[in-house]
């Protein structure tokens, strides 16, 4: 016989498992984590999870959608500059803070694969309700910079955040850069931004 929780025992149970998952996702990934991990804190059953989420990649889905606007919130403030070279470093260093800092992100950010795998489950139009917190944004940035003849027009900007983005590999793979990866990093960044301004 299925369980009828109340509105409050739905509100909390649904916090609960957002909680849980936003820490199990980051550590273990969409594979590793059970089911059995996910319900326990919120004390239902398996089969009760369901009444909650399709399944775990909805709830996948739902963390990010959580997650995007204090993300966005990070790097709003370079977005309130107009662009420059200081603005877009600041902007790839504000993009480089949610990458070491938001273990969830950063585990998105370096395994495609999960997120592919709650696009295939969810629909891709699913996860573009993260879009107009994170890349919405930041394209925006861009276009306007690039209509007002500062950011070089040479590519569309979905290409040119892609450039900003480079920034976070030299990040991602730190091991790679020894004792001179902070100063890497930094080089990266002002030759990037140099680069994208006219």
């Amino acid at each position: 016989m299925a369980v009828a929780f109340t509105v409050a025992d739905k509100d909390r149970i649904t916090a609960v498992l957002l909680d849980t998952a936003e820490e199990l996702f980051a550590i273990q990934g969409l594979k590793k984590t059970s089911l059995d991990e996910l319900v326990a804190p919120a004390g239902i059953s398996k089969g009760s999870f369901y009444a909650f989420f399709d399944s775990k990649e909805e709830l996948y889905k739902e963390v990010m959608v959580r997650r995007a606007p204090m993300l966005g919130k990070v790097l709003a403030a370079a977005l309130d500059r107009p662009p420059s070279v200081d603005a877009l470093a600041a902007l790839m260093r504000g993009m480089i803070e949610v990458l070491t800092t938001d273990p969830f992100y950063r585990r998105l950010l370096t395994r495609p694969d999960e997120l592919e795998a709650v696009a295939r489950r969810v629909g891709p139009e699913e996860i573009v309700r993260v879009t107009p917190h994170l890349m919405t944004p930041l394209l925006e940035y861009l276009a306007r910079g690039q209509a007002d003849g500062v950011i070089v027009a040479d590519a569309p900007p979905e290409v040119l955040l892609g450039v900003l983005r480079t920034a976070g590999l030299v990040v991602l793979n730190r091991d790679r850069y020894g004792p001179d990866h902070d100063q890497v990093v930094e080089a990266t960044i002002n030759a990037l931004a140099r680069g994208l301004i006219v």
